[in-house]
């Protein structure tokens, strides 16, 4: 078998691919241009993509047999070419679940506690030269009490949930596409998530049911006093419209990992709100812990052992 790993570094420049040498010959690209696909795929048996667009274009005329993708979602392979050709394609789901999870708690926090403001207290030298022991005048909140509304309660969200629950906070969630799950948390309108939610995560797939789910309408119905926290997909999110809401104070501050264009794009109003309290960003990194991107490739792995096997796994079609 030869193997093409097409964006290696979108898993981190720090993983092992010699796994790989179990099934074959393999090539490594750290990050191929679209434009370099086709050729690059011609006699290959399997590639594992990341987001590039693995269609007809491409596919035409290889000796592909498998894309094993690297990631959970898939809208970048065409699935009913794949389908009509043959081609087996799998993806890898619940990876991340925890990773994300965890960051999602670690932005709520860096903001309820101000953690990035009395970082830079510190080390500044003004506790030093204060003279008190201890300065609290920049105020911060517990969750214990709080109303955490979670829209999206799949692994992701039940996870959120979870975490949430143990700190104290009282659960509620909205289900986009109707659906209600039996976990022992409040399901609940949308309208009643943003009218009493204190905290809302985002756990949602991004679908015409999610995207701009949170406009100006939404923030202008939530509490002054909210926090917002984008761990799922940017278009969830009008950035645009959150930024007014945060420099209006509609709401009190909120934490990305996810924006509408990714990376950023240099006029995005998100990047004139400096202040770290009302707005904590980071650049898509909430899946990416050393463990997640470790059980990616191992469930990469998996899934072509599985396929020269003669088994099914993980597969789409």
């Amino acid at each position: 078998m030869k193997i093409i790993a097409l964006e290696a570094d979108s898993a981190g420049q720090d993983m092992d691919w010699s796994f790989l040498t179990e099934f074959g010959e393999y090539e490594l690209y750290p990050a191929l241009s679209q434009d370099k696909v086709k050729t690059v795929i011609k006699d290959a048996d399997i590639i594992i993509p990341n987001k590039l667009r693995i269609d007809e274009s491409v596919l035409e005329g290889s000796t592909v047999k498998m894309v094993c993708e690297m990631a959970t979602g898939y809208n970048n392979i065409d699935i009913k070419y794949c389908e009509e050709k043959g081609i087996r394609v799998t993806n890898v789901s619940g990876y991340s679940t925890d990773s994300v999870a965890q960051h999602t708690v670690a932005l709520l926090l860096s903001i309820y506690e101000k953690l990035s403001f009395y970082n830079d207290y510190v080390k500044s030298g003004r506790y030093s030269e204060s003279g008190r022991f201890c300065y609290i005048d920049n105020y911060f909140n517990e969750v214990s009490g709080k109303t955490w509304g979670i829209v999206g309660l799949g692994a992701i969200g039940r996870r959120t949930a979870e975490i949430a629950s143990c700190l104290g906070a009282k659960v509620v969630y909205f289900s986009a596409s109707g659906g209600n799950y039996a976990t022992g948390y409040k399901r609940v309108d949308f309208d009643t998530l943003l009218a009493e939610s204190d905290i809302i995560s985002i756990h949602c797939p991004l679908n015409e049911y999610t995207n701009d789910l949170f406009n100006e309408a939404a923030f202008k119905k939530m509490k002054s006093s909210a926090v917002l926290i984008n761990v799922a997909r940017g278009p969830v999110v009008n950035d645009k419209a959150l930024a007014d809401a945060l420099i209006n104070g509609e709401i009190m501050a909120a934490g990305l990992d996810v924006f509408g264009r990714e990376p950023i794009p240099e006029d995005n109003p998100l990047l004139e709100i400096k202040d770290n309290d009302k707005l904590f960003m980071t650049p898509h990194i909430g899946w990416g812990t050393v463990e997640a991107r470790t059980r990616l490739l191992q469930e990469c792995a998996l899934n072509i052992r599985a396929f020269l096997d003669g088994k099914k796994r993980n597969v789409i079609v």
